[in-house]
């Protein structure tokens, strides 16, 4: 999954965007309003973490952008704006979810979690498909009581098909959930990482599309 990072601290930015790194997400980070406007009319993001005070264009203006375009990305505002006031207008503004300055990271990685989660209809915190279970918080997979051995990128694989069973993923859209603009993209990599995934979980729970992709089927 992908996070689009609005923050203008360079030092704060970076060490969010390692955190989100070792929690498996692919991270698009920008640094001002009109490039996060930009990065949303143009790229494919499961959250956005969105300061406030931000140059060129503030939070609450890129905020407003993005939902009068009909964008339901889930958004959590990261800012050091503390009182009522501000917490009432961020999320009467269409912010989902709202965190002060200073945090703790495991409590921002908690919170994205939970709106990724909530934002594909899903109210458990792991997901269960048969005999298959998902634990995005302890990034494990067990099949039949067993814990399976994946990779980091077919983890998000795995997740992005069962947080929408029964919707076909293109391998380019794919590719636009796992790697930001920073990452290289491998050739063939996500038909690598489905060819691992069958190899682990059997050939029957990920289902090729001929020409348009891969869907998990709802059971």
């Amino acid at each position: 999954m992908k996070i689009l990072l609005v923050e203008d601290d360079s030092i704060l930015g970076d060490g969010i965007r390692a955190g989100l790194k070792q929690a498996g997400y692919a991270t698009d980070w920008v640094q001002d309003g009109m490039a996060a406007t930009h990065a949303l009319k143009t790229g494919d993001y499961s959250a956005m973490i969105l300061d406030l005070n931000l140059p060129k264009k503030s939070g609450l203006d890129v905020l407003a952008d993005c939902r009068s375009q009909k964008n339901a990305i889930p958004v959590l505002i990261l800012t050091a704006r503390d009182t009522l006031s501000d917490k009432i207008k961020g999320l009467d503004s269409g912010a989902d979810d709202y965190l002060i300055k200073p945090f703790d990271l495991d409590e921002l990685l908690a919170r994205i979690r939970a709106l990724v989660r909530r934002s594909s209809g899903q109210s458990s915190a792991v997901i269960i498909r048969g005999e298959l279970i998902l634990d995005p918080a302890a990034h494990t997979v067990m099949l039949n009581n067993q814990v399976i051995g994946v990779s980091v990128k077919e983890f998000s694989i795995l997740e992005q098909l069962l947080l929408n069973q029964g919707r076909v993923f293109s391998r380019e859209q794919l590719e636009e959930k796992l790697y930001g603009w920073d990452d290289e993209i491998e050739s063939n990599s996500v038909e690598v990482h489905i060819h691992h995934l069958r190899k682990k979980l059997g050939n029957e729970l990920i289902r090729t599309i001929r020409g348009i992709g891969y869907v998990i089927d709802k059971l």
